[in-house]
């Protein structure tokens, strides 16, 4: 995840950190992406700024809003104790590019939410190890952009042979390359738009937001 300044957030869909967040959030997608460029569990943003990003997703239960973080243990703190109760319209994630970040999962298995989520992506390596008990979702895509690092079609079948087994919706968003769609989508003849069931919100929406998001999802 491209993270920026958390000083500096006028133009993220909450507002800023120094103001609180505004409804902007909630203007046009049925799915919000939660934060662009930054992390909301960064150490510098104040918990009463998470507070009231959490109150402005609960006045807006007509979105999906996705909450992507690399600090799975910070955000599993501050949500236990400022919405112990999930929010429906709320789903947590965190990223793991490689094996040693498998860790996270386990941090985020404690955090209270209806959907958890990993983002595995830009894959960089294979997860062997890693536990999808407590995950609703995983994503997988490899990296894009110039000086883009490879990913392997084995890591890929891998993981997604294991959600399949453990009955874990499964996207696969890109294979990467120069570009986000270099690569295409396809794998093993198939595109993979796999979601949590979410009978209140547009799957359509789901995968455009998904797709949309440059790089990573929630980047």
């Amino acid at each position: 995840m491209h993270e920026t300044d958390v000083r500096n957030m006028p133009d993220t869909p909450t507002g800023h950190v120094a103001y609180g967040p505004g409804r902007r959030a909630v203007q046009q997608s049925a799915t919000v992406q939660l934060p662009g460029g930054n992390d909301l569990f960064h150490e510098d943003v104040p918990e009463a700024f998470i507070k009231q990003v959490f109150e402005v997703m609960a006045d807006c239960p007509q979105h999906v809003f996705q909450v992507l973080t690399k600090r799975p243990g910070r955000m599993a703190s501050v949500v236990r104790k400022l919405q112990p109760e999930p929010l429906p319209n709320v789903w947590l994630g965190t990223s793991i590019e490689l094996a040693r970040f498998a860790w996270r999962a386990d941090k985020l298995r404690q955090a209270p939410a209806a959907v958890r989520f990993l983002s595995l992506e830009p894959l960089l390596g294979p997860l062997p190890g890693l536990d999808l008990r407590g995950i609703d979702w995983v994503i997988v895509g490899g990296e894009s952009g110039p000086g883009h690092r490879p990913i392997q079609p084995e890591w890929v079948r891998q993981l997604r042979d294991r959600c399949i087994a453990q009955h874990v919706p499964f996207f696969f968003k890109q294979w990467g390359g120069r570009t986000s769609k270099a690569g295409g989508r396809d794998l093993d003849g198939r595109i993979w738009n796999q979601f949590p069931h979410s009978p209140k919100h547009d799957q359509a929406a789901l995968v455009r937001t998904a797709l949309l998001a440059g790089g990573g999802l929630l980047n």
